[in-house]
């Protein structure tokens, strides 16, 4: 199939984004028009949806035909919704079987992907349930035994419950891979061909992420059929509406007594603070709370039902700084971040989309403030070329810009 790129109709909010397609995806500009169920449409509109993102524009009805899609679109632009919206429509929720998989790369963004399909099928009478590490193996085997049309979870619990036969695979009609980029690396590769072995072999598969590097979309060919590929171009990837911007520290020591002199300004709303590994969040957040500031922080090792009381604080806006590891950088939505801060620049340039995708989600505006020692200015460069953006050094001002 030859490939074209082409102009697209605008929408608000990609507006003129190059989307380069497998084939003419049509877009369909209201969920009106999508040809969903009733129901389904009463749960978009309650949650909040008035008009689909240009992704949703283009993906839904392709995975609602039962075609393989590859979707890759910017952080915050309703990549769950998308396949959420698809998922309902297709179920037949007279029978309680698993009907749809969606497996993530962390427990958060499983059960957030839970929240999102619960509530658009609120008038759906819809059973969802998030299968997950970390929690009580009894509760997952009670649930599963109930019946549930779909199961969103990590691939190492799911592959569990496949194997002890308490997740019956038999009625599975569709897998989703979210933030597949990281799904179908090394950590996770394993685990998901495992489970994709046990699925019926006509699974319909749909694959979703906001960067797709070439050696993924490679991979795809051994699992996906003639897919459909809707991908936004690699430099319309920044994310419009993110000011970004780089304090230099010539020492990391430097990095504290910054990041304390920005304090004020970080409460004014939310804000995420990243570091690359868990004992710099544990370090951090004791010496913030040792200078007396109000702090809270969140990584892997970290046991779930505590993690799950700082997402609810942090989700209530009852905390407002966030220090953490990329555990979070990847498609967790609370609404009011509106400020990023690189502790530590990423260790990859991919993470660095996710990580300050946290702000602005959805056409609202956003900062992120890199610290950058002398020797990070190359990978900061290198970031910028990489997604043709500019990062400027961070003006006075900053509290204004949020």
């Amino acid at each position: 199939m030859a490939e074209k790129s082409r102009r697209v109709a605008q929408t608000e909010d990609l507006s003129n984004v190059e989307f380069e397609t497998s084939e003419d995806v049509e877009v369909i500009p209201t969920f009106d028009n999508m040809g969903l169920r009733d129901e389904l449409l009463r749960g978009i509109y309650a949650y909040g949806f008035e008009k689909p993102s240009a992704i949703q524009q283009r993906s839904i009805k392709p995975i609602m035909k039962g075609r393989d899609v590859i979707a890759q679109a910017q952080s915050g632009t309703g990549k769950t919704a998308t396949f959420s919206i698809a998922i309902l429509q297709s179920l037949d929720t007279t029978v309680r079987e698993t009907q749809v998989l969606v497996l993530s790369p962390t427990r958060e963004l499983a059960t957030q992907i839970q929240k999102v399909i619960l509530a658009l099928g609120d008038f759906m009478n819809v059973q969802c349930h998030a299968c997950i590490g970390g929690t009580n193996l009894g509760e997952d085997i009670r649930k599963l035994d109930y019946g549930q049309h779909v199961v969103s979870g990590t691939p190492g619990r799911v592959f569990d419950m496949i194997k002890r036969r308490v997740l019956r695979t038999r009625a599975i009609k569709m897998l989703v891979l979210d933030e597949s980029d990281e799904m179908l690396n090394k950590g996770f590769k394993e685990q998901i061909y495992d489970v994709y072995r046990y699925l019926p072999p006509a699974t319909q598969v749909v694959l979703v992420s906001a960067t797709l590097p070439h050696e993924i979309l490679e991979m795809t060919s051994k699992f996906m059929t003639d897919p459909i590929r809707i991908l936004v171009k690699r430099d319309e990837l920044t994310l419009e509406g993110i000011k970004q911007f780089f304090v230099a520290v010539e020492r990391e020591e430097w990095k504290f007594d910054t990041l304390c002199d920005l304090y004020d300004t970080l409460t004014i709303t939310q804000a995420v603070i990243f570091c690359n590994t868990k004992r710099k969040v544990d370090w951090l957040t004791e010496k913030m709370r040792e200078a007396n500031f109000t702090v809270c922080s969140m990584h892997g090792d970290m046991p779930q039902k505590e993690r799950d009381n700082i997402m609810k604080e942090f989700r209530s806006g009852q905390s407002r700084v966030l220090i953490t590891t990329d555990v979070w950088a990847r498609g967790i939505d609370v609404q009011q971040v509106s400020l990023v801060i690189n502790y530590d620049l990423p260790n990859n340039r991919e993470l660095y989309i996710h990580r300050i995708g946290r702000s602005g989600r959805f056409g609202r505006k956003g900062v992120s403030i890199n610290f950058v020692k002398t020797d990070d200015i190359r990978i900061l460069r290198d970031i910028e070329q990489y997604y043709s953006t500019q990062i400027d050094e961070m003006p006075m001002n900053v509290a204004d810009l949020i």
